[in-house]
């Protein structure tokens, strides 16, 4: 078992900044990741980071968000820059506890934190 606690996220402003973290206990994980949903939207591949540190971001935060991983306390972080309001969002950790080539799919991350709220206003 692995568990995930999140911790960050808010209201910010549009063009503000925002931090999360997500430290995980329990078995060895692998990759670790990102994902958001909004509301009537279904769940999308924010970043994830993996076990050798490479990186993978979705399009649309490339440039903006910037993740990274603390192996020491096995937390992984992510940084929101330039935030806009369509980055507005539940924001959920998710780690895999098994070896993939996949990283951008749900589908392919075995535990998920409880999620925390990311609000960007006008």
């Amino acid at each position: 078992q692995v568990q995930l606690v999140e911790s960050g996220g808010g209201l910010v402003q549009t063009g503000g900044s925002l931090g999360l973290s997500c430290a995980a206990s329990g078995r060895t994980t692998y990759a670790m990741g990102w994902f958001r949903q909004a509301p009537g939207k279904e769940r999308e591949f924010v970043a994830a980071i993996n076990n050798d540190e490479s990186t993978y971001y979705a399009d649309s935060v490339k440039g903006r968000f910037t993740i990274s991983r603390d192996f020491a306390t096995n937390t992984v972080y992510l940084q929101l820059n330039s935030l806009k309001p369509e980055d507005t969002a539940i924001y959920y950790c998710a780690a895999r506890t098994y070896y993939s080539h996949y990283y951008t799919t749900a589908a392919h991350y075995n535990y998920w934190g409880q999620g925390t709220q990311v609000t960007v206003s006008l």
